[in-house]
């Protein structure tokens, strides 16, 4: 956790803050051109993040899942079907994450059109078995995300986020355990504007990944990994096509409150938690609401913790 904090705040204060864009990475680039005029909006605005004149995701975003390498009996005990499982329930459609308090943080995002609705749930799902080996490279993560779509394997929806899901045993080249824990982007797949979201097994690397090793659910890769997906997710409908919702510093939503949790039952460390989806109890990293001036919250309306 040390490790991504640190370079993501690193990330935020080394660049000109006038002329960020996001890369899904958490931290900003500066533009390869200063921004134009936005479109004319009706989106709220003023409340420590800005409207750059991009689509946001509406209605229920279909979340689908690419098991990349070995999710039976993998390398370490958390890659395993009891992963699989956990994982599969936060994004259910019953009792998950979309449509909670928590996710309706999202609603207070939008464009001309409309806003966010704070729905997701899991559409599909499919495995990957190393089509690409245990190390990929930004490139190969779309390559997987392509081939289970034009196989058959997963739907081509514009309105979906595909999420690349390793074992602890894949690397990701660009950066993986130590610049960042995830990221998001779109890509043209199929001739359609498709969302994905690279995500790994933060078992692979404890101490930059997880807030914890004892975790609420006894898995600590599946923990990690759920608040990872949340913070993915977060910024992928509020800022699908990186043009949309963003501060001076590059930073989307989800990055103004990465690794802050606020109250949670029991100490950081031993099993915490600060969310209770369905039957299970869950560590959250809270969003920014675009409300009320601004503020990392756990559910819509509730008590900023900035720090």
């Amino acid at each position: 956790m040390v490790l991504a904090c640190f370079t993501y705040v690193s990330a935020q204060t080394t660049r000109d803050a006038k002329h960020m864009v996001p890369t899904g990475k958490g931290w900003g680039v500066e533009s390869a051109t200063a921004p134009g005029n936005q479109a004319p909006r009706s989106v709220t605005q003023g409340n420590g993040i800005n409207y750059h004149s991009g689509p946001v995701m509406k209605g229920t975003v279909n979340a689908y899942f690419i098991w990349y390498g070995n999710w039976t009996n993998g390398p370490r005990s958390s890659d395993s079907q009891v992963t699989v499982g956990l994982l599969d329930a936060l994004f259910g459609s019953s009792g998950g994450i979309g449509g909670s308090g928590y996710e309706k943080i999202n609603s207070t995002y939008g464009d001309n059109a409309g806003n966010v609705s704070g729905n997701i749930a899991l559409a599909a799902s499919t495995t990957d078995n190393y089509s690409h080996g245990t190390r990929l490279n930004d490139s190969g993560v779309q390559a997987v995300v392509s081939s289970a779509i034009s196989s058959g394997r997963l739907p081509k929806d514009t309105n979906g986020l595909y999420f690349v899901l390793t074992s602890s045993d894949v690397r990701e080249t660009s950066g993986f355990c130590s610049q960042y824990c995830g990221w998001h982007t779109r890509g043209t797949i199929g001739g359609a504007d498709i969302k994905y979201s690279f995500v790994g097994n933060p078992d692979r690397c404890p101490s930059a990944c997880e807030a914890e090793t004892s975790s609420p659910n006894g898995d600590s890769g599946a923990d990690g990994m759920a608040s990872i997906m949340a913070h993915e997710a977060e910024e992928t409908a509020s800022d699908p096509d990186l043009n949309a919702w963003y501060d001076s510093s590059g930073a989307e939503n989800a990055d103004k409150c990465a690794w802050k949790f606020g109250p949670t039952t029991g100490s950081i460390g031993s099993g915490a938690y600060n969310e209770t989806f369905g039957s299970h109890h869950w560590l959250v990293q809270m969003n920014w609401e675009n409300a009320r001036g601004g503020g990392c919250d756990q559910t819509l309306g509730g008590t900023f913790y900035n720090f």
